[in-house]
């Protein structure tokens, strides 16, 4: 088709996509639903192009309406389109939407209608447009009365929400929690929710840590009672930059060595097996207290745990349900 810059205006305002992506859809179509056609396949093009891409970057957001609270993510790859106005517009629209149709599952939110296609084909078309790798995640839902939300620093890449037993006057204390959940990262509401497999493991990292820590000392009590100091046998590499200093010599090297060996097997053959589960749970009740948000220490007031604050609103007061999401690593 003949190509006029009023056609190119219109193919971008229908679609989003650069002037010189417009031009080139036009040119290469018989009329404007071939050049919108285009611009799609290409969008899908640049999407499977890209599909070993990382997309680390994105938008985060949350919101809750009518008794239903959702957080989704939009990731790409760069921070530049994760700023970007129209991105971040993208983000909320399929946000509201999700929350319109009170999705359940990241599925149903890529199946709804949004203009020409669903949002999972938004998602590609925008692809196309930015030449980045574009992927929804991270879709989290609550369903609640009382449900509080935040989104940390109004940055769009950490969100919580969470649920509240019963409705309470004063708006600021749901978000208390809700930037309790994003400082301190909880992985439960109390020890009921964190499962079997955690503290299994929890426990074994414990046990043999405490056993490492146990020969360790014994080592280093060795050492030190045959004249030397521990701290220049502690590593292969250090026995080696400290015999080029001159602070240890190559027999004090062999000497030192013979004594971790013979006491470090000694002492792993006669370890007090009550001593070591007592301190392996003593970790694992640490692990608990840090991890399980109602035990947690409040971050707002030292003196308080997030159970005991919230006591101290309304003894009945708690928290039923919550979600956390980020885009980084942590």
């Amino acid at each position: 088709m003949d190509v006029t810059m009023n056609d190119i205006k219109k193919l971008r305002e229908m679609t989003g996509a650069g002037l010189a992506d417009c031009k080139k859809a036009l040119a290469e179509s018989d009329d404007m639903d071939g050049a919108v056609a285009y611009l799609r396949k290409k969008g899908a093009a640049v999407a499977a192009k890209r599909s070993d891409r990382e997309a680390a970057e994105g938008c985060v957001l949350v919101k809750a309406e009518n008794g239903f609270g959702a957080i989704i993510a939009l990731k790409c790859e760069t921070d530049f389109v994760a700023t970007n106005a129209d991105f971040v517009a993208l983000t909320q629209a399929i946000l509201d939407l999700a929350i319109a149709n009170k999705c359940k599952t990241l599925d149903e939110v890529k199946a709804l209608p949004m203009g020409d296609g669903t949002v999972q084909d938004k998602v590609v078309n925008q692809s196309g447009i930015t030449g980045e790798k574009m992927e929804l995640d991270g879709y989290q839902t609550i369903e609640a009365e009382n449900i509080a939300i935040y989104n940390h620093m109004g940055r769009n890449g950490l969100c919580t929400m969470l649920a509240l037993n019963k409705p309470v006057e004063d708006p600021t204390v749901g978000k208390n929690i809700a930037m309790q959940i994003a400082s301190a990262a909880p992985v439960a509401i109390d020890e009921s929710g964190v499962p079997q497999s955690v503290k299994d493991n929890e426990v074994a990292v414990a046990i043999e840590k405490t056993k490492a820590e146990q020969v360790q000392k014994a080592v280093e009590a060795a050492i030190k009672k045959a004249g030397f100091n521990p701290a220049h046998f502690d590593s292969e590499d250090h026995m080696e930059s400290n015999q080029t200093k001159g602070w240890i010599t190559a027999e004090d090297v062999v000497k030192v060595k013979e004594i971790i060996a013979t006491v470090s097997a000694e002492k792993a053959a006669n370890l007090n097996e009550q001593m070591i589960q007592n301190i392996a749970q003593g970790r694992l009740n640490k692990f608990l207290k840090e991890s399980c948000l109602l035990s947690q220490e409040y971050i707002w007031d030292k003196q308080f745990t997030v159970a005991s604050y919230l006591k101290s609103i309304d003894k009945e007061l708690t928290v039923v349900d919550f979600k956390r999401f980020t885009l980084k690593a942590e």
